[in-house]
């Protein structure tokens, strides 16, 4: 049968050659009862490309709400009224965050600043600020992407994805691990979705944390409806399937939409790291239950970057 899932363990499993965009398509449009079938085959995917182990991250906000874009999805926006209000985080409780998360057995702790960038201007940065976090020893910078470039101006008009990208070319240029990702849900097509994943593929990022929508309220996005968790799925299956060789992290939204059973279902479709605990805005799981769902999955956490 030479359906799309016989032709991506062929080309993906066997050959290491992402899907294309029309391909991703086809797996996004798979029926419900394809789904544990492609979920298979991404985790083959997984296993052979990444191999078995999970890196696991905490994350915490270094500067939270008050910022001046216009992400539609965000309730850290200061063009949007929503509940959030402008903190930082000072020395002393940032060492305390990450004492914290090491304790939880994350092995990777990502600092988020909700403003324009290092500077007080947008994370794209300027080629001096990224020469000075290559040299401090940063050795993965997330810009994400968000969405499918045809689908970006409905999501964010303060700035473009051309200027995300060029972020991110410059971030490689100056040897630091490319991180990028986005949000699924966001009134995107399928077509964008496969647009999307095809994109990512093209940039090769070293991780692509998918996040699923969880509607905030006073944004713009705050009516979008849930993404069902056959449709996140299938997404994840997609995107491992378009990114065979990418760190694919399992980041907010997860339990959401997918619950427990959801989560589980994705470690075994083609997902090798997630966030513990909380996210910037929104509760996550426990980390103790996501370590203890790895170690029922005998997936070993990935030993901390030697680069750090």
């Amino acid at each position: 049968m030479n359906d799309i899932l016989s032709v991506a363990r062929e080309q993906v499993l066997d050959e290491g050659v992402p899907l294309e965009e029309a391909q991703a398509l086809e797996v996004l449009e798979l029926p419900d009862d394809r789904v544990p079938d492609a979920l298979a085959l991404a985790h083959e995917v997984r296993m052979r490309w990444c191999g078995p182990e999970v890196e696991v991250e905490g994350i915490v906000s270094i500067k939270t709400g008050g910022c001046p874009e216009d992400c539609h999805f965000c309730s850290q926006s200061g063009r949007f009224h929503t509940p959030v209000r402008a903190v930082r985080l000072d020395i002393p409780a940032l060492v305390q965050a990450a004492q914290e998360t090491a304790a939880t057995g994350a092995t990777e702790f990502c600092l988020v600043a909700a403003v324009r960038g290092p500077d007080e201007r947008l994370g794209i940065l300027t080629r001096e600020q990224a020469e000075e976090l290559a040299a401090l020893g940063v050795h993965r910078y997330n810009h994400n992407l968000e969405t499918a470039r045809s689908h970006f101006p409905e999501v964010v008009s303060t700035h473009t994805w051309e200027e995300r990208m060029e972020t991110l070319e410059l971030v490689r240029e100056l040897g630091m691990e490319v991180c990028s990702g986005g949000i699924i849900g966001m009134g995107e097509t399928l077509g964008q979705r496969a647009e999307f994943a095809h994109q990512l593929s093209e940039i090769a990022p070293d991780e692509v944390p998918l996040n699923f929508l969880d509607p905030r309220p006073g944004t713009p996005f705050s009516d979008l409806p849930v993404v069902g968790a056959q449709d996140a799925l299938r997404t994840i299956a997609a995107f491992r399937l378009a990114l065979p060789r990418t760190v694919l992290r399992f980041a907010g939204g997860r339990e959401l939409t997918l619950g427990d059973l959801g989560t589980r279902d994705g470690m075994l479709g083609g997902i090798n790291a997630m966030i513990v605990g909380n996210y910037l805005t929104t509760l996550g799981r426990s980390p103790e239950r996501d370590l203890d769902l790895l170690t029922e999955l005998a997936m070993p956490v990935k030993a901390l970057s030697e680069t750090l």
